[in-house]
Order: structure tokens, then sequence, then C-alpha cells
């Protein structure tokens, strides 16, 4: 019984990560008839008040002590998104960003180290020189300097470690749908504020816009947090935490099919370096679910 479990979390954790790559798509799609910080804040709010309407029940007895330090990570998670969401507008090759985005992965147990005096195993040692290989070709692809994108893509990632981290420490004795709801909606209503500061309101979104940015919102953002939570429930982190390594690699096959991208010879082995680096940091994971 625990194996036909485990095999059905492993192809929903499949799913979420293809939900994901999507992500990009739509996300990408709707930034053409929206601004950037708007649409993450809108993205968010909605999706955190999404996954509140399903659960009501696990909010009750809530104590504002709890709630503020998910609050304060959710303004993490939001300088993060904002970083992510200016870099997908900007960027030339959603694949490339998905793979530095992706690092976040590595640099978890780093930051841990400066934050928390953690000891990274060593295979995070290992996988740090050969990210940072991959991102060196994905310089030298581009006439020795990174794109902008490409920038805010390691903030990303950067934010993304700080915030993992943060969770680990502080709320893991909270239920996941309600971390994750007041995450989002604390990032959304930071990044909200932001975008009233620095942007000009649309005038307009189109139907397509808008369809575009419920399938971001509803599919990418809210299915996609329930289906992880409930696959990660029925399976060991070490199994989710090496199959989640697969969002960077549709996100790429999902832009080399939808807009025709295409990377170069340089681009392609920077990604296939930022990848193993993934798996090398994952090895103890990888290591328990072939034992397993």
């Amino acid at each position: 019984m625990q194996q036909k479990f485990a095999f059905r979390a492993e192809l929903i954790l499949i799913l979420v990560t293809i939900l994901a790559g999507l992500g990009w798509i739509f996300s990408k799609e709707a930034l053409a008839g929206m601004t950037p910080l708007f649409f993450v804040s809108m993205r968010f709010l909605i999706g955190g008040i999404v996954l509140f309407l399903i659960g009501p029940r696990y909010f009750r007895n809530l104590k504002w002590n709890d709630v503020k330090p998910i609050m304060l990570i959710g303004g993490v998670m939001g300088l993060a998104m904002m970083c992510w969401v200016l870099g997908l507008d900007q960027a030339s090759n959603l694949g490339v960003g998905a793979f530095i985005t992706c690092l976040g992965v590595v640099f978890v147990p780093i930051i841990g180290r400066f934050m928390f005096g953690d000891r990274p195993a060593t295979s995070i040692w290992v996988a740090l020189p050969v990210a940072v290989t991959g991102l060196i070709f994905l310089a030298l692809s581009n006439g020795m300097s990174f794109e902008i994108a490409h920038l805010y893509f390691l903030g990303t990632a950067i934010g993304v470690a700080f915030q993992l981290n943060l969770l680990s420490r502080f709320l893991m004795r909270m239920h996941a749908l309600v971390i994750t709801s007041i995450q989002l909606t604390s990032a959304g209503v930071l990044l909200l504020i932001m975008s009233l500061f620095t942007e000009a309101m649309p005038q307009g979104i189109t139907f397509s816009i808008t369809l575009w940015f419920l399938a971001s919102t509803l599919i990418a953002t809210s299915l996609r947090y329930l289906l992880q939570m409930y696959a990660m429930s029925l399976t060991p982190v070490s199994h989710a935490a090496v199959i989640m390594n697969l969002e960077p690699v549709w996100a790429a096959i999902f832009a080399v099919l939808w807009f025709g991208e295409v990377m170069t010879l340089g681009q392609i082995f920077g990604c296939f370096l930022i990848f193993m680096a993934m798996l090398i940091s994952r090895w103890s994971q990888i290591r328990k679910l072939f034992k397993g």
C-alpha cells in the first residue's frame, strides 16, 4: 500500500513540475498586457485567497505571533519574486532563466551556513563550482556578460534560498496550506504597494491576457501548490526534492515548443552543468531514493 501511495505521489509531483514549467509560459504571455509588479502581485494575492477559501478550517485558532513570521517570510518571497518577474519580463530565453532560478536548491545550504552556522554536506561544495561554471558558460554565450535578466534570475535564486532557510527554522509545525496562503498573500500585498508607487496602472486588459493571467494564477499557482502539498504528504521529502528538479527542464521544453526559442551550444552546456549541480546538491536524497 505504501508503494502504491509513493508511486501516486511521484506521478503527481511530475505533474507539479509540468505545471510549474507551464507557469513560465502563462506568465510570459500575461506580461504582454500587464506591468510586471502588478501582474505578480495579483497572481499571488488571488492564489493566496483561493488557498484560504479551500481550507479555512486550517486557519482556526491562529495566533498573531504565529502569523507574523510567515508574513515576514512572505515579504522575502515578494522580493525574490520581484526579481523573477522583472527577469521574466526582459528575458530573451525562458529556459536559461528557469535553470538559473532553480540554483536556489544549491544556495539553500550555503546561505544556511552564514545565517545559522549550518554545515553543508560535501556534495554542496562539489555542486557549487559546477554551478558557477554553468553560469560562466551562460555568460560567455552572450558576449562575455550576463543579460540583465540573468542577474534578476540569480537574485531570485538567492532570495528563494533565504526564504527556504527561514521556513525550515520557524514554520515546520504549521500546516503547509496555511504557510503557503499567508506567504502568497503577504508577498502579493508588498508587490502591489511597490507597483502602485513605481508603475502606471493598466488602462485596459484584453480578454486573452485575462485568460493567461487566470491560467498563471489558478493553474500554475493555486492548483500547483495544492497538488504539491498533497503529494509531499504521501512520499518522503527526499523523493520529492529530486523530482522537483525537473521544473527548469519542462520550462525549457515548453519555451522551445511555444516561443520557438533556440539555445546556443554554450547555453545548452551551461544549463546541463546547472542541472548536474542541482542533482549533485541532492546527492543524499538521490542515494536514499535508490536505496528505497
